[in-house]
């Protein structure tokens, strides 16, 4: 048996429910231009990255991330993160500094998790330690463990921001000889059945829950292991899920669904870890991946429609939304536009009425306190 829990009859179901939705996903994707092909990419990779490093408590909000992201743009040498991140963080205030560096730890990982998948089958554990590495190469206090496998007990616990409870979820793997043999099992499983098995999502979730259950990193496994979820939708033998991962945000949904996401991976193993892999229940959590999935898929059709409604916006609306992206305020008002763009204040007001109607912008208060905010 490749899992271990046989999926049940309801569970099949379902999955070729999803199957039929990844086709029309893939069919609209395939018949698009570069062009779209390039925004829908480009809006799912924020989002995953926001998502995924707003999950384990950063604070960034996606368009704050797109306007990083656009700064880097402009430069694309490897340095350019560490040559810009002065001027980064005075634009966003210093009490973000841990934040982006988590961002630009996980925008790293994806670019390349997205770019490369091919080169990472089969998968290594030198591979995986590399992405780690990467993961917190930017945050100073990680240095002496990135990329390492843990020297210390650690706990997957989720932060109820509202109340300031912190939960234990879960208690992984003890560090040393327990979580390295736990890992080399896994990636010898993983290799020997991803190009084989014919429902991907299914051994996916199974991957990443045995990951996160092990542990096997000081920092950052819940990034590292959503990324090498990604990963592995990526190396399906489904050209539909392969396709489609690229142009989605899984993260998004799972960050919409935080305590139940916690909920189910607490369920799927009572919370601890166990060499065996067939005393997890992983139904609840199959159940879970396949709704989030699924939720996802709209991203396709949403930026799709909002792409074309881009296309057909006036010149000066267009460029009052560039001004939008190009600013780290989350908030501006018409006064700040006017400083920024060389456009009459009638033209701006119009056109800020125009990407409010088209929902590319959001109105909030009225009168001289109006401010507007960009939708992601």
């Amino acid at each position: 048996m490749v899992l271990s829990n046989e999926p049940s009859q309801a569970l099949l179901a379902e999955l070729h429910n999803l199957q039929a939705d990844l086709i029309k996903a893939c069919n609209l994707i395939e018949e698009s231009s570069e062009a779209e092909k390039s925004y829908l990419n480009r809006q799912a990779l924020i989002s995953n990255i926001g998502s995924s490093t707003r999950i384990e408590n950063a604070v960034l909000t996606d368009n704050q991330i797109e306007w990083i992201n656009t700064q880097l743009k402009e430069d694309a040498k490897p340095t350019a993160f560490e040559e810009k991140k002065s001027f980064i963080l005075d634009k966003l205030s210093k009490d973000r500094e841990r934040s982006l560096e988590e961002v630009i730890g996980c925008k790293e990982i994806l670019e390349v998790v997205f770019q490369q998948f091919h080169e990472f089958h089969p998968l290594t554990e030198t591979i995986v330690r590399g992405l780690h590495h990467k993961l917190l190469q930017h945050y100073p206090k990680a240095q002496h463990f990135a990329g390492q496998y843990k020297s210390s007990e650690n706990k997957v616990v989720s932060h109820n921001h509202d109340t300031g409870e912190n939960k234990t979820v879960l208690e992984p793997a003890s560090p040393g000889t327990i979580t390295e043999t736990a890992m080399a099992e896994l990636v010898r499983w993983y290799n020997l059945h991803i190009k084989e098995y014919p429902w991907t999502i299914l051994l996916s979730t199974e991957f990443v829950f045995r990951f996160l259950a092990i542990h096997p990193f000081q920092d950052g496994n819940g990034r590292l292991g959503r990324a090498l979820f990604l990963l592995s939708l990526l190396q399906s033998p489904n050209k539909y899920i392969a396709t489609v991962i690229g142009y989605i945000s899984i993260d998004r949904q799972i960050e919409k669904n935080k305590s139940q996401y916690y909920q189910v991976l607490q369920q799927s193993s009572s919370g601890k870890f166990y060499a065996d892999p067939k005393q997890y229940n992983l139904d609840s959590l199959h159940w879970f991946f396949i709704k989030i999935i699924k939720s996802a898929i709209a991203d396709v059709y949403f930026y799709h429609a909002k792409y074309h409604k881009l296309q057909k916006l006036s010149e000066s609306a267009t460029t009052v939304l560039n001004s939008f992206k190009n600013n780290p305020k989350p908030k501006l008002k018409i006064s700040d536009l006017e400083q920024d763009l060389d456009l009459p204040r009638r033209t701006i007001q119009r056109s800020l009425k125009t990407l409010t109607d088209k929902a590319f912008i959001q109105k909030l208060g009225a009168g001289s306190d109006t401010k507007y905010q960009l939708v992601f």
